[in-house]
């Protein structure tokens, strides 16, 4: 349902050397590249914070994966239209959340994505568009209003058989937050957890300055169009400009409205800052599904959520409260 693209925003640091505590390890977690930085007083203990955030991002994906069939997501997959299945408290509240959004941007965000039908091909094989039909056939199964959760029980219920639920557009957001959370109650005084794009900051830089975040236009990754000093907060960027189709002068991207089976069009950027990595990663999703005027007009709406907007012509747009530096 959704590419992050990490080239799009990327960290500025400050000129200060490693000796001065800001340290930074790349490693692959979730299928994806992790940046993990950290103020410490030293390499040594730089690593051990490292590594704690790496457990917990492994922890997190083997509770949340749909590739492995011995996690709880994957059983709840298999029962679909079977019987509920008890879960953890923190997927329960992970899935209950993702209904939450999926209410708040009336299905344009949806777990139950996963159960969509891939009849679309962004590989350059498709020739002519899909029938009507079989795109209507392809989201028969989504749709989380036939989630059904029990408080009491903690359990989860996929109404139709072959329903299936996913975290690809919520999941690296959500790890990024909780490696975070791990990192402060360990005493790390500033950090960024980038999860593939998506950036969860908090502290300072070593010079007492906020971390700065560049963004740039997909369409020329030379540019950097705006410098956004982020404090404590997340910030997620969406979209792809390279995987798409073309018919009849439409320009269909790989990302998927899951309640109608058609790719967006018009927009091939979404980045999203909110309190939380979880909540910029799902928003940003939407906001690409609702396309420029509409995902304008709902962020414009919300308390502490901004977003910036690159059409299909490059041209950028930012929600009110946004003030970039040039």
């Amino acid at each position: 349902m959704k590419f992050l693209l990490p080239l799009y925003c990327f960290l500025i640091v400050s000129q200060v050397t490693l000796a001065q505590g800001t340290y930074k390890k790349t490693l692959k977690l979730m299928g994806s590249r992790f940046d993990i930085t950290v103020i410490a007083d030293s390499q040594e203990e730089s690593d051990i914070f490292i590594n704690d955030a790496v457990e917990e991002i492994q922890r997190i994906e083997r509770l949340i994966s749909s590739w492995d069939p011995n996690s709880q997501t994957s059983l709840i997959n298999s029962q679909a239209g079977v019987k509920p299945v008890v879960v953890d408290l923190e997927l329960f509240n992970l899935i209950k959340r993702a209904i939450g959004i999926s209410n708040l941007t009336q299905g344009a965000f949806d777990i139950s994505y996963a159960s969509m039908d891939k009849i679309w091909q962004f590989d350059g094989s498709m020739t002519k568009m899909p029938e009507a039909s079989t795109i209507k056939q392809s989201v028969s199964k989504v749709g989380y209003k036939n989630i059904i959760l029990d408080e009491a029980n903690h359990s989860v219920f996929l109404k139709l058989k072959g329903m299936k639920i996913g975290f690809g557009a919520i999941g690296k957001g959500y790890a990024a937050d909780q490696a975070k959370a791990l990192l402060k109650e360990k005493g790390v005084q500033g950090g960024i957890i980038n999860a593939s794009g998506d950036m969860n900051t908090w502290g300072y830089q070593t010079n007492g300055k906020p971390w700065q975040i560049a963004i740039t236009n997909p369409l020329n990754k030379e540019h950097v169009f705006a410098m956004l000093p982020v404090d404590n907060r997340a910030i997620v960027t969406s979209g792809n400009y390279e995987k798409y189709v073309k018919f009849n002068n439409t320009r269909y991207t790989h990302i998927i409205d899951p309640r109608t089976g058609y790719p967006s069009t018009g927009v091939i950027s979404v980045s999203v800052l909110a309190p939380k990595a979880e909540l910029a990663d799902a928003l940003a999703t939407s906001i690409f599904v609702m396309g420029k005027d509409i995902g304008l007009d709902f962020v414009n709406q919300l308390d502490q959520i901004d977003c910036i907007i690159i059409d299909e012509n490059g041209t950028v747009f930012y929600s009110n409260k946004i003030k970039p530096k040039k």
